[in-house]
Parts: structure tokens; sequence; C-alpha cells
């Protein structure tokens, strides 16, 4: 490499990485809004929130709990959109396509954690993400997306004698049910086995149900007190269980998986991504 190659290497290698944050009043707008201003590679760019929100012209640093950072709260993304690298949002699915379609239109990446989405909504994502670079996951967080690269491995060395189970814990403000994670924790057990999840997942148990069938995925949703997040897949079988849980003791893992999501996907093709493209894992 060439002394002015070097140079100009460095110099892009030194950047910092401009993000919006949509939502950041919220939950996980705040506590992003805090990561990035503690990060040395990440800068804020502009944070929205939805019309008619009462943080909305107010810094977004300050309601963060973060101190003022020169950015304002609005309710136009259109206005940060030209100022960004991408785009990190938490917010409800009507919203985050809102949001996706205008990052389409300025050509901005994005990374998106909203939880929620029903089938048409994610072949509407599906389609938008086609033209940017998109990482969307229910769950952000570096352990659930391990997890996930595991759980159908012990299904398959198990074998047919073990039932699959998974439990499904959050909240009592969480407004889905199963929860993403729960939901991407049964697509994954269900591939791992071969069955059509639509025909094996029971979310629910009440009343006179019958015995146990063989090919069942039991999901499970508890919504208590102000728990970030547990999921646990159960795996019982004659004799013993094997339970892997992952908990979340509080929103970091989640912001900081985004995090790392944005700083890798301004650097990507456009496609869409998940959490295991971010972590080398899906290769």
């Amino acid at each position: 490499m060439t002394a002015a190659r070097a140079l100009a290497h460095n110099e892009v290698m030194s950047s910092p990485i401009h993000v919006t944050i949509t939502g950041a009043a919220g939950r996980m707008g705040k506590r992003l809004v805090s990561l990035v201003n503690e990060s040395s590679r990440l800068q804020l760019a502009g944070a929205t929130e939805t019309q008619g929100h009462p943080a909305l012209g107010k810094d977004a640093g300050d309601v963060a709990g973060c101190g003022p950072l020169g950015v304002s709260l609005t309710d136009d993304l259109a206005q940060a959109l030209p100022l960004s690298d991408v785009v990190i949002d938490f917010t409800a699915p009507a919203a985050t396509l809102r949001h996706l379609s205008q990052a389409v239109q300025h050509k901005r990446a994005m990374v998106i954690g909203t939880t929620g989405l029903s089938s048409d909504e994610m072949d509407q994502l599906r389609q938008h993400a086609a033209s940017i670079p998109c990482v969307q996951a229910p769950n952000m967080s570096v352990g659930i997306t391990v997890l996930l690269q595991m759980i159908g491995k012990v299904a398959q060395a198990l074998g047919d004698d073990y039932d699959l189970e998974i439990i499904d814990v959050h909240h009592n403000k969480k407004k889905d049910a199963p929860s993403g994670t729960a939901l991407k924790l049964a697509e994954v057990l269900a591939a791992a086995k071969d069955w059509d999840l639509e025909e094996a997942g029971i979310y629910a148990r009440h009343g006179l149900v019958g015995e146990r069938t063989n090919n069942e995925i039991g999901v499970q949703s508890v919504r208590a007190g102000d728990i970030v997040g547990d999921h646990t897949v159960l795996y019982a079988g004659p004799g013993e269980r094997i339970e892997i849980t992952h908990r979340a003791h509080n929103r970091d893992p989640f912001a900081h998986g985004a995090l790392r999501a944005a700083e890798w996907v301004v650097n990507q093709p456009p496609g869409l991504y998940g959490m295991a493209d971010v972590l080398g894992l899906s290769r």
C-alpha cells in the first residue's frame, strides 16, 4: 500500500459512523443514544420520535440523561437521513416500515430490532431491504445469536424421545406474545427437526387438550413485573431434561448488539442480514 493510499485508508477508518436513532425517547432509544455518545466509532446524527411526543424539540442527550449532544428530537426522519450513514430502529411494525421506506429512498443502511412483525410485514421488509444493506433481528444480543446456533444441533442430537418447549418471559408492558425471540427459537427448532412450525407450534394450553403429541414445539409466554427478557429452551426426555436459558439483565445486550450491527452493515452490499452475519457465524 502506498503512503497516499495508507493515509486515505486511515482517514476512512477514523471517520465516525453517523447514526440516526428512531424512537429516541423510548426505553431502548434512550439507551442507544447514551451508548452512541460513549462510542469512539459512532456519532449521533439524528434522533426522531412520533408526532406530538412531548420530547420533540428537546436535545436527545438531555432526554437520554447523558447531557446535551446538539441533536434535537424531530418527528421528520427525512431531515436526519442526509446526515446519516445508518438508522437504528426499535419502534413498532408500521413505523419501522415507514422508516425503512425512507431509508431506501435516501439509500441509507438500517438496523431493525422491532418485534411483532406479521408475515405480510416481513415480506414488505424483505422487499425494501433488497436495495439497501439492512440487519434485522428480533433479538440483537450476542448471547441469543450464539444460542440460536446451538439449539437446533442439540435437538437433532437428542432425537425423537425428547419434547421441545420454549418459555418466554418478559415485563408486563410488552405488547406482543410470543416474543419475536421466542418465535425465532421455535423456527430454528422446527427447521432442525424438519417440521412445519405452522403445524408444530403450540402457543397456549388450556382445558382438556389431550396428551402431548410427539411433533410439538410448545411456546409458553409469561408477562410480569419489569423482567427485561428470559428465554428457556427445554428438552425433556425419559429420566432427564436439559434447559438452556438466556437471561437479559438489562437492555444493554440488545443495544450493544445493535451498535455492533450498525458498524458492520455500513460496509456491506445491499441485502437483508441477521445478527449471525454480523458475528461471522453464518459462513
